[in-house]
């Protein structure tokens, strides 16, 4: 058995971060997971061409995805944090670095790291 490649380890702690946070909002469905799939196939192109760019991977994936779910479903993940007003999507910040988290730009608040969503809606659904 070979080893796996830091490429291949990136790419898969980004996957797995993604997914983390889409179970935890309970949007984990095989249609969405296809996305998290098509969004790892890009970032991994893209990777390959700019390796200094590696630790970006995972918050590239988890706007890919946010991005593909608003075209096709609606806002995800809803802000936990404000209860009132209009429902809105927390961002990934930063946009391309390392550590992304999930923020409110409206209170102006990390919410939570990508990857551990679950944390910040105690299981709630989201979307």
């Amino acid at each position: 058995m070979e080893p796996i490649t830091p490429l291949e380890q990136t790419l898969h702690a980004a996957r797995a971060l993604v997914l983390a946070d889409l179970v935890a909002g309970r949007v984990a469905e095989a249609d969405v997971v296809s996305l998290v799939e098509e969004a790892v196939t890009q970032r991994r192109w893209w990777v390959e061409q700019w390796p200094e760019g590696a630790p970006y991977v995972a918050g590239l994936v988890a706007q890919d995805v946010q991005d593909a779910l608003l075209e096709r479903y609606g806002r995800w993940p809803l802000c936990p944090v404000c209860g009132t007003g209009d429902p809105h999507a927390l961002d990934v910040d930063p946009v391309l670095g390392a550590d992304p988290h999930w923020v409110c730009g409206e209170a102006g608040v990390k919410v939570a790291a990508v990857g551990s969503l679950s944390e910040a809606i105690g299981g709630a659904a989201s979307s």
